[in-house]
């Protein structure tokens, strides 16, 4: 082999190895651009992940539905705060009726046979002159026959309340 032939041969060579280098530097450059759409594609493959989670989160409606239960409550305790002065009357009253009806049982009781003494009481203190009521020591026919009347007017007040009751 002449020195030709072996400079023809390193110039082949030579130019093949810029052509090796070539392809490996734009293989250099195809990779980091591979690599560089591989870390985007992995950010936006995190960001979407992301947003995933938090449409899965909408679809569950956690959030809304607590904001919606406090706003029910919040309502709600409104409402029994409105009304709450009117609740406290009916309890009053309410005692206050079984208060009533316990008295008008109570003076029912101790009425007992008395409304029905009345009537021939009145007719007894009527058929009466002024000496008999004096041995009887009446001393006014008309005070006695109204304190009498009181009895009935109580137990005619009693049976109508105790009625309405």
């Amino acid at each position: 082999m002449t020195v030709m032939t072996l400079m023809e041969e390193m110039s082949i060579q030579a130019t093949e190895l810029k052509k090796l280098r070539e392809q490996v530097s734009s293989l250099e450059t195809n990779c980091k651009l591979v690599q560089i759409q591989h870390k985007e594609e992995t950010q936006g493959n995190l960001r979407m992940a992301e947003r995933i989670k938090a449409l899965q989160k909408d679809l569950t409606l956690q959030e809304p539905l607590g904001d919606m239960k406090e706003i029910l409550w919040a309502n709600i305790i409104d409402s029994i705060n409105d009304v709450w002065l009117a609740i406290q009357i009916i309890f009053e009253q309410t005692k206050l009726v079984k208060m009533a009806t316990e008295t008008i049982h109570k003076t029912v009781e101790e009425l007992g046979n008395k409304p029905k003494e009345t009537n021939p009481l009145i007719t007894f203190l009527n058929n009466k002159n002024k000496y008999q009521l004096d041995e009887l020591e009446i001393d006014d026919r008309t005070t006695t026959i109204i304190e009498i009347k009181k009895v009935l007017t109580k137990r005619n007040l009693m049976l109508n309340l105790e009625k309405r009751c």
